[in-house]
């Protein structure tokens, strides 16, 4: 087998990995205590779809490692997973090293594999957090009514699938109600907003079924926290509704804030506290035996209490990696609050770390519902960052805009293009363009992801790429949720313009051969612009651009055969490029494109060619 064929399928494998079986996996890793029967199938979905496939594309793609470990987030996870793994060295755990050793090895695998998804498909996300929170929602449902049909005293909601205890079932119910909750604050879309405030009532009163107060408090600070970051209308209104909701609690329920009922936490954390003060600065090592004997014919093995457990296993000098990964996240979240997916992120690991204070204890576990709490949320801000840092995510941030503040950026601007829909390009006063993109459908892509931020990512990733790109000067959402992106045009005309103003057909052959050579660096690169064509490529100086950067992807790896003769394809549907590109001038478009390409894309492309001339 040649090199290059190797090298081909490695290509389409990473990218099967990234485009397709990441996001799968991820999907399945927050929907599946919901869908499948017992934890084990969890583990073994999560090892299959999502921790295996990113090992893969790692040792796939070397390069990859160099994004990961830029993050500062990934390292200080790793100081910490290591320390942990040095400590079983005095610790008398049961358990082979091999299988403590895969669990943060595993943990690290969510990072890397979010990290992939996010830098390679990040469009993906939204789609993924969204489906797995209605599948919640859908699934949890028949139980709430169950619950109020047949309600009792001291009767508390657990839910189906592999939810097996209230308490832990809380976790997963409180960190759907905080996707809802994000949502209710970031939306500008009535029906968007009606749909995320339906559920999060629906997954608030799940929450409240539990009969556990820990969610509770913990969604009280995530709120906040949400308020804090925002800061507008919506802000107060949900600061006055928690306030309302905490006195109408006191003045209904004085004794429940401080009636323990059936919970020894005082009593837990100050028999492990005791532990600790044995060994405070280096632990008494990871998944060493703990054993808190309260008088009780069984004694606890967790002191409900991440910071706690924590302290006990690895002590001091692991708690100290441990807590800067916390800070760190809420920094990230703090420092990128213009952006709905960090404020997400942010909130739900302010929702984590208010929940684990009275919860929880292991360091590091298998895949379950304490991952809710921490793992999940801190390896979506690490992906975050890193694929912030790789340009993947749009900036500058959506910002809304008012009425007044959208008639005065559009005074005296000229129609440069419109149609049924009303005005889609508008040349504003000092030159520069704004291109509106509006809901066509109840229901589309953009829905989720904006076409105007996907402008602005994909002209930020192609200038990475060394193309030319025009200047994003910002990135707006009107009240009527349709989106704009404020750009300075790139000067030049259409290449279709210039071919027909070429006086000779040698200056044509020299545009078309140039143009071979573009066409193959962009598919070399990944770029797939499905809807290209003469009309939407600019000329400049010898130079090419692209017009409508929303209708584009770019893959992690030069572009499959497939997807190359699509775009052909796409342009021989006009007459007069056909005639210019694949009649007059087809010598002079290979031979740039051979000057990129690989000997088998081009000589695929040929065929493409010969076989639409023959038709």
């Amino acid at each position: 087998m040649q090199p290059s064929c190797i090298k081909t399928g490695a290509d389409r494998l990473f990218d099967s990995i990234c485009l397709w079986v990441l996001p799968a996996g991820l999907f399945l890793l927050l929907s599946a205590l919901f869908l499948l029967p017992d934890r084990s199938h969890m583990h073994k979905a999560y090892y299959a779809l999502f921790s295996a496939p990113a090992l893969i594309a790692l040792c796939l793609r070397p390069g990859e490692w160099r994004q990961m470990l830029r993050e500062p987030l990934v390292l200080v996870f790793l100081a910490f997973a290591g320390y942990a793994i040095v400590s079983i060295a005095w610790s008398d755990t049961e358990d082979s090293v091999s299988g403590l050793i895969k669990r943060p090895l595993h943990i690290f695998m969510l990072f890397a594999g979010m990290a992939l998804l996010l830098r390679h498909r990040l469009e993906a996300l939204q789609p993924v957090l969204m489906a797995s929170a209605l599948v919640a929602l859908l699934l949890t449902l028949p139980h709430l009514v169950d619950y109020f049909r047949f309600y009792a005293p001291k009767l508390r909601l657990i839910g189906g699938g592999a939810l097996d205890n209230p308490l832990l079932s809380s976790h997963v119910f409180g960190f759907f109600t905080i996707y809802w909750l994000a949502l209710c604050m970031t939306s500008k879309d009535l029906r968007v907003l009606t749909l995320s405030a339906c559920a999060l009532g629906v997954m608030g009163l799940v929450v409240l079924a539990t009969g556990s107060r820990t969610p509770l408090v913990a969604l009280t600070a995530a709120a906040f926290w949400l308020a804090f970051l925002h800061r507008d209308r919506r802000s107060a209104l949900l600061v006055g509704a928690l306030l309302v909701v905490a006195i109408g609690a006191v003045v209904m329920f004085p004794h429940m804030g401080l009636n323990r009922g059936g919970s020894y936490r005082i009593e837990l954390w100050t028999a492990a506290l005791q532990l600790v003060a044995q060994q405070p600065w280096l632990g008494h090592g990871y998944d060493a035996h703990l054993a808190l004997d309260l008088g009780f014919r069984i004694p606890f093995s967790e002191p409900h209490s991440f910071p706690i457990g924590t302290l006990y296993y690895v002590g001091v000098l692991g708690f100290l990696p441990w807590a800067g990964m916390l800070l760190l996240g809420l920094y990230s979240g703090w420092r990128n609050r213009s952006h709905p997916l960090f404020v997400l992120a942010s909130s739900l690991l302010v929702y984590g770390i208010a929940a684990g204070l009275t919860e929880g204890g292991g360091i590091m576990s298998r895949p379950k519902e304490h991952w809710f709490l921490l793992w999940i949320p801190l390896a979506l801000l690490a992906a975050l960052n890193i694929a912030q840092r790789s340009g993947r995510i749009a900036t500058p941030a959506l910002r809304d805009l008012s009425p007044a503040q959208a008639e005065q950026l559009t005074a005296a601007a000229s129609v440069i293009e419109q149609d049924g829909l009303g005005p889609k390009v508008l040349r504003l006063a000092d030159g520069s363009f704004l291109k509106l993109f509006r809901r066509r459908a109840w229901y589309s892509s953009g829905f989720i992801n904006p076409y105007a931020a996907r402008f602005v990512r994909n002209s930020q990733q192609l200038a990475q790429l060394g193309f030319t790109t025009p200047t994003i000067l910002g990135l707006y959402r009107f009240a009527d949720a349709s989106t704009a992106v404020h750009y300075q045009p790139l000067p030049g005309q259409t290449l279709r313009e210039a071919l027909q103003q070429s006086p000779s057909p040698a200056q044509r052959q020299a545009l078309v051969l140039r143009f071979g050579n573009y066409l193959a660096r962009m598919h070399e690169q990944g770029v797939y612009f499905r809807s290209l064509h003469l009309g939407n490529v600019l000329v400049h100086n010898d130079a090419f651009a692209l017009i409508d950067l929303a209708d584009m992807r770019i893959r992690p790896s030069p572009l499959p055969l497939k997807l190359r003769q699509r775009n052909l394809r796409h342009m021989q549907r006009y007459p007069e490029d056909r005639t210019w590109l694949f009649e007059e001038n087809t010598a002079q478009l290979l031979q740039g494109y051979a000057e990129q390409a690989s000997a088998s894309a081009t000589a695929r492309v040929q065929r493409c060619i010969s076989a639409a001339g023959n038709a």
